[in-house]
């Protein structure tokens, strides 16, 4: 795009031009964020029904189906924040825990089941890609 302008007014012409660059990079940035943040949220749904199928008549799958996302933005910046309804459960799944009964007897422990962190490494590998792309 090639512009005609005054020497003395180039100065605010290179400003506005970079002004207006920054903005149209703000903006895809910012709808590649939202966009994984709706694909990620499905991911960790999907992962979550792998990893804990629906077999028995006790699990009802809402945890599964807890799993959603927020867009927050910022004047500078936009954040996507992808939670379950059930935040205490994710953390004991995700790392396991130790089960005991009314008495103080202990079990041996819940063994883990990673099914967050696989999904939020492949965000964040993926995301400057993303970005790269659309740019």
């Amino acid at each position: 795009m090639a512009r005609v302008t005054a020497l003395d007014k180039l100065n605010s012409t290179i400003a506005q031009m970079l002004n207006e660059y920054a903005a149209e990079v703000q903006h895809d940035v910012d709808q590649v964020a939202v966009e994984l943040g709706k694909a990620g949220a499905e991911a960790v749904r999907k992962k979550t029904r792998e990893t804990f199928p629906v077999k028995k008549r006790k699990i009802t799958g809402k945890y599964a189906r807890g799993w959603t996302y927020q867009v927050y933005k910022g004047r500078l910046n936009t954040e996507v924040t992808i939670y379950n309804n059930h935040p205490a459960l994710t953390h004991l799944l995700e790392n396991g825990h130790v089960t005991r009964n009314g008495t103080g007897r202990t079990y041996p422990p819940t063994p883990a089941h990673e099914h967050i962190a696989p999904v939020a490494e492949e965000i964040a590998r993926t995301f400057p890609e993303e970005v790269l792309k659309k740019l």
